[in-house]
């Protein structure tokens, strides 16, 4: 752990000092961070990682919990589904974006199809869905990828459990509905809300899937900050570690935000549920 925390922690302190212009300039400037939020770049990148993020998490966490627990008696009679799942787990992001690429952009394979069937006059008049506006072939790629993941995470937690909770709610007189809210979903917070956390976190830094499927402008702050820091300008380099760094922060601040919304709604500030 010290190893750990040593190399760790003093990149993060070299980051701070370079972003704060120590290696230009021994005198301490937060002028980077200023120029961050003058930026008429950055506060649209921003509004767009946010909804990327979001989007790709809530439909993550969503087909992820609705595929546990249609699979969640199928994989206690055959545990090749945890195989099934994990498999597009194996899968990098960017060869997924690749795959997206070549499924659902204008040239792609859906195009050709829809073409050959007659739904469109031409593979051109396909909907963009790839270096779109808002993002929509990037959700794709974190959908595709993280919903297994998500189902796995939850499967974990709910296979062992059994369904005598719900068979006992039954019994008492509660619907369908009473028993994934009071019982079925407090079961799987725990796991949901972890597997979101880390589709969050993921989605909202990656620059792989972005920088296949995104367009140059708006672009998520990944990508910004990783073509300022390949420029060959040097004097570039502490704005993008700037970028880096209150991204970061403001992740933070939003998984720490996203986690007392979890435990409030779902009861999980108590210790019975863990």
């Amino acid at each position: 752990m010290l190893l750990i925390l040593a190399l760790f922690g003093s990149g993060v302190v070299s980051a701070i000092l370079e972003s704060l212009g120590w290696y230009q300039d021994p005198s301490l400037t937060f002028r980077y961070y200023q120029q961050l939020l003058s930026s008429r770049e950055i506060r649209a990148s921003l509004g767009f990682s946010l909804g990327v993020a979001a989007a790709s998490t809530g439909l993550s966490a969503a087909f992820g919990l609705m595929l546990a627990l249609r699979l969640r008696r199928a994989a206690r009679g055959w545990a090749g589904w945890n195989t099934l799942l994990q498999l597009p787990l194996a899968v990098p992001h960017l060869a997924m974006a690749f795959v997206v690429l070549q499924l659902v952009s204008s040239s792609g394979l859906v195009a050709r199809i829809a073409h050959h069937a007659g739904l469109i006059s031409m593979p051109a008049d396909f909907p963009g869905l790839v270096n779109d506006q808002f993002g929509v072939g990037i959700v794709l790629v974190y959908v595709l990828k993280e919903t297994p993941f998500v189902a796995l995470m939850v499967l974990a937690v709910l296979t062992p459990l059994g369904d005598s909770y719900e068979q006992a709610a039954r019994t008492l007189g509660a619907s369908g509905p009473q028993r994934f809210r009071y019982v079925t979903l407090p079961l799987a917070a725990p796991p949901l809300a972890a597997s979101s956390l880390f589709v969050f976190a993921y989605a909202l830094s990656a620059f792989d899937a972005p920088i296949v499927l995104g367009r140059p402008y708006p672009a998520m702050w990944s990508v910004i900050a990783q073509r300022r820091y390949m420029t060959p300008d040097l004097a570039a380099r502490p704005g993008a570690i700037a970028l880096a760094l209150a991204a970061s922060a403001l992740t933070a601040l939003l998984v720490w935000l996203y986690l007392r919304a979890v435990r409030s709604s779902s009861g999980l500030d108590k210790p019975a549920i863990f």
